[in-house]
């Protein structure tokens, strides 16, 4: 499977576990200028800027360690690109990253960490 296929399969996965978890989704693969957001959830009033990371099996990190704090500062910056588009900028909000690990054979191990890191 392709780079494309698995990170969408993984997005995909993701929402739905979130889903089961009670978040809403409000908004998938949001763009601007800034940056990417995977997912926009809302977790009761705070609205939840998802990082979904993948990896296959075989990989030696694991894949929430691939996100750079270059990563952290464009996600922070597309994040106040959102909540400023939505005039949202007071209310409350957090970074979330879940990660899914593809195996042959397996069903995907779907991991979820809140507050994952703080905007930077």
């Amino acid at each position: 499977m392709n780079r494309n296929a698995t990170g969408a399969q993984a997005e995909q996965l993701a929402a739905s576990f979130l889903k089961k978890l009670g978040y809403r989704i409000v908004d998938k693969n949001y763009r601007c200028r800034l940056g990417e957001i995977d997912l926009v959830v809302k977790d009761g009033r705070t609205t939840v800027f998802v990082e979904v990371r993948s990896a296959s099996a075989g990989f030696c990190e694991h894949p929430a360690e691939s996100i750079t704090l270059k990563k952290r500062r464009t996600l922070s910056m597309a994040a106040v690109s959102y909540l400023k588009e939505k005039d949202m900028l007071d209310r409350p909000s957090r970074f979330d990253v879940v990660t899914v690990e593809l195996q042959s054979g397996c069903d995907p191990k779907v991991t979820h960490f809140q507050n994952a890191f703080e905007a930077c």
